[in-house]
C-alpha cells in the first residue's frame, strides 16, 4: 500500500471536498480518498505508488489546485 499526501487550495465547502474525492477517486488504483476541508489535507492510500502529475491534474479537473506534501 502506498500513501500520498497533497494539500489543496480553495476548497470552501462540502461539496468541494466531494469533488476533489471523486476526481481523484477516479484514477487507477486509488483505495481510499480522504479530504479534509479546514487543513486542505488530502491523502491517498493506492495499491501501487501513484504520479503526483495525475493526482494534480484530477484535483484540477475538480477546480482546484493541488501540491505534494514531503
Amino acid at each position: 500500500m502506498s500513501t500520498s499526501t497533497f494539500t489543496v487550495t480553495g476548497m470552501t465547502c462540502g461539496h468541494c471536498v466531494s469533488a476533489v474525492r471523486e476526481e481523484v477517486g477516479n484514477i487507477a488504483g486509488v483505495e481510499t480518498v480522504d479530504v479534509d476541508l479546514e487543513s486542505g489535507r488530502l491523502v491517498i492510500e493506492s495499491g501501487t505508488p501513484l504520479a503526483d502529475a495525475d493526482v494534480i491534474a484530477a484535483v484540477d479537473e475538480a477546480g482546484y489546485q493541488a501540491t505534494r506534501q514531503e
